[in-house]
């Protein structure tokens, strides 16, 4: 693989589970399982909801998208879930899709990185598909650390 290839893949990888993920478990550490199912109003996600839509969105762009296994995705569901899931099995869950998506992504060669394939209806290679990840990933973490700091009102003590 090009130094560039695996270097994208590495940060990928390292974005996901050592950035982002600890960063939504210190702010689970600080919410009681009412504060992560909390609405600002009824147009406005939960952190619940998020946590359920980043679970699916990985699991469709990396597992199914780019590693090919099958997508089982009921998008609209992520954010109509109203269960009020404990917060530790909705952490437990998107742990296990980020061990899984990297499992995925440790066996993307550069060739596979450039192959286009069909994501959403959209034709992306798989490059834009595991970027798109990182991105989407990176914006609701800033939601949830946001919403966590209102509920809240202390400083998460986060770096980055």
């Amino acid at each position: 693989m090009t130094d560039i290839a695996q270097h994208f893949i590495n940060e990928a990888r390292a974005y996901l589970s050592a950035k982002y993920l600890p960063k939504i478990e210190s702010c689970l550490e600080s919410l009681t399982d009412e504060d992560v199912w909390q609405r600002a109003n009824s147009e406005s996600n939960s952190i619940g909801n998020l946590l359920l839509h980043l679970n699916g969105s990985t699991r469709m762009w990396i597992m199914s998208g780019v590693g090919g296994a099958p997508d089982w995705r009921d998008r609209q569901q992520e954010f109509d879930e109203r269960a009020m899931i404990p917060r530790a099995e909705l952490l437990a869950r998107l742990k296990q899709t980020v061990a899984e998506a990297d499992g995925v992504l440790a066996n993307v060669s550069a060739e596979e990185l450039l192959r286009r394939r069909q994501i959403r209806g959209e034709e992306v290679t798989a490059l834009e598909a595991i970027f798109h990840v990182v991105e989407h990933f990176s914006m609701h973490v800033g939601q949830i650390i946001m919403l966590t700091k209102m509920r809240t009102g202390k400083d998460l003590k986060l770096t980055d």
